[in-house]
């Protein structure tokens, strides 16, 4: 066997070893960013995707996870940025508003699922990070390209929003 043969196989193999190691908590923060299963799953296989490309480039194994979390945000911040265009142009061409959505009854953890999804996706990613992913502010601030005082602020506004929701479904 060949020296680049040899060469390939460590790297297959480290790669391999690194997809099984993180697939699942991936898919799972693609998830709670999203709120689609299916979608979760494709954005995680397509973050594996683009970080096999880089991995030789990567210095710090350590870091894996990391260049991982930030790829499924940008690749989330993608997708969402898309839909908002097609929103967009859809709602150009009906020539009619969005109807106003009505709020749930906060009873289980499905109604304050459908809360959070409701939160603007800055926020909600923001939380996902701070409170799932238990992340530090500073981490949550290099994973949103933001301040940490941003990452405060984006935090405080969405608890905020989601006390007053369940607040006012409570009442």
């Amino acid at each position: 066997m060949g020296v680049e043969a040899v060469a390939r196989g460590r790297y297959e193999s480290r790669l391999g070893a690194l997809y099984l190691d993180h697939i699942d908590g991936a898919t799972r923060l693609a998830y709670l960013l999203t709120g689609d299963k299916e979608l979760a799953q494709d954005v995680a296989q397509e973050a594996f995707v683009r970080m096999a490309g880089r991995f030789q480039d990567l210095r710090n194994q350590d870091a894996f996870a990391a260049y991982l979390r930030k790829t499924i945000l940008n690749l989330t911040r993608g997708h969402w940025r898309k839909r908002s265009y097609e929103r967009s142009y859809l709602e150009t061409q009906r020539g009619r508003a969005e109807p106003v959505a009505q709020q749930p009854d906060v009873e289980s953890r499905d109604e304050l699922w459908r809360l959070l999804q409701q939160l603007p996706k800055r926020q909600r990613f923001a939380v996902v990070l701070r409170y799932y992913e238990d992340l530090s502010e500073q981490q949550t601030a290099d994973a949103l390209d933001c301040s940490v005082s941003a990452v405060k602020s984006l935090v405080m506004r969405a608890m905020q929003t989601l006390r007053d929701q369940m607040q006012g479904v409570e009442r």
